[in-house]
């Protein structure tokens, strides 16, 4: 009987915790509906810790954060943003997504084609 008691402790834990962070993504999609960046940003922080162990999800949370910083004008941040989704995830749906608002900032002006890298200092 205990281990009936363990086994449906440790499967409700599982589930509020994919609960919780479809409700801290779709709260993140919400605030960002209404223009609310600063609440963006926590909620996704939110996110972020409970989903370490689902990967799938990160993509799209670097998603909503790099259109984020391009409504606070951080340019230069969100373009760095949507490098790392196509890096780290280069056949997933989000990194078209990501090359293209890449291309836009590109095509705007707000991103240089061929940004400085930065350079280790000598030694």
């Amino acid at each position: 009987m205990r281990f009936v008691l363990l086994a449906a402790l440790a499967l409700s834990v599982v589930g509020c915790t994919r609960w919780s962070m479809d409700h801290h993504l779709n709260t993140a999609y919400r605030a960002y509906d209404a223009g609310n960046c600063e609440r963006v940003m926590l909620e996704l922080s939110q996110v972020d810790r409970k989903s370490r162990s689902r990967r799938y999800i990160q993509p799209e949370v670097s998603m909503l954060r790099g259109q984020c910083l391009e409504r606070q004008k951080l340019y230069v941040d969100a373009a760095q943003t949507y490098q790392f989704i196509m890096a780290q995830y280069p056949n997933n749906e989000y990194a078209y997504r990501a090359r293209a608002r890449l291309e836009t900032l590109q095509s705007l002006g707000w991103y240089p084609p061929h940004s400085a890298r930065s350079i280790p200092a000598a030694l």
